[in-house]
């Protein structure tokens, strides 16, 4: 099915009215479900040692979250309000990554589950697989070294060591099933965010900070955003290695990939199964 542009039939446009309607239109479903199936086979046809290095990147941005929001917990007031405010500095990580372009493991949930919807082949399921283990293995070495750098001392105020020592229990805080829950909507939202972007135009920004912003407010757990809090509390001794991987990585890894995988790439995906025709064949 051919997709149509904003004005294209209209009579009463000229041909350069028409051309600025299409401009301004908003892409259509097929359209935004291309741009984000060639992001992710873009990026399992990088190198490993491009994904390594991107993926490391990520990791380290996103400890700026946790960071952040520490910071402004610890300048605000204790009122039934700090947290609404303090949740803005979560959304930094996620600003710096995204924009970017540096590869996050939760954004893969939607990129590259795609290419393997349309193509249907053990190939391109191998290379999501490839894809997935690098970046979330790197991901989580990014996060786990900006952990260690909190632990230098003098570098921060006292308040502040206590806010950080604080927010990062928040990702330790439920039991095994409610974290999976919690990893699940926090999955669908940062997905649902990649499908968005492409939409999103000049209000890229707003979008990634209200998306993962509600997340922060919410109270759900991200797998890199909460690694580097839950990577923070086993180095202070407030939680063990048992903790992160038991109560923290893995059913937030669950949650994430199940939310991100079925209700928007397999969904997403579903709603424009039938208008996917004579799609090419890659060129390896």
């Amino acid at each position: 099915m051919a997709e149509q542009q904003a004005g294209s039939n209209s009579p009463n446009l000229s041909s350069e009215e028409q051309d600025q309607a299409a401009e301004h239109s908003i892409p259509q479903a097929l359209v935004v479900h291309e741009i984000v199936r060639e992001e992710g086979e873009a990026a399992m046809d990088r190198t490993a040692a491009a994904l390594m290095w991107s993926a490391l990147a990520a990791g380290l941005s996103m400890g700026f979250s946790f960071l952040v929001q520490s910071i402004l917990e610890s300048a605000l007031p204790e009122t039934s309000w700090r947290g609404l405010v303090s949740s803005f500095g979560y959304t930094i990580g996620f600003v710096i990554v995204i924009l970017g372009r540096q590869q996050l493991f939760t954004e893969s949930t939607l990129t590259a589950v795609l290419p393997v919807l349309t193509r249907r082949d053990l190939k391109t399921l191998f290379k999501t697989l490839r894809l997935w283990a690098i970046v979330l293995l790197f991901n989580l070495v990014g996060t786990v070294i900006f952990a260690a750098i909190l632990q230098i001392d003098g570098v921060f105020s006292p308040e502040v060591d206590d806010s950080l020592a604080k927010v990062a229990m928040l990702p330790l805080s439920g039991s095994f099933g409610v974290t999976v829950v919690r990893g699940f909507f926090s999955g669908w939202l940062i997905a649902l965010m990649v499908w968005l972007l492409p939409s999103a135009r000049s209000a890229r920004l707003l979008t990634i900070v209200l998306i993962t912003y509600t997340v922060a407010v919410s109270k759900l757990t991200h797998v890199i955003a909460g690694s580097v809090e839950a990577s923070y509390a086993v180095m202070i001794g407030a939680a063990t290695i048992r903790d992160y991987f038991g109560v923290f990585l893995v059913p937030t890894f669950i949650g994430n990939m199940i939310g991100g995988i079925s209700l928007v790439a397999i969904i997403n995906h579903a709603a424009i199964a039938p208008e996917i025709t004579g799609m090419p064949t890659r060129q390896d």
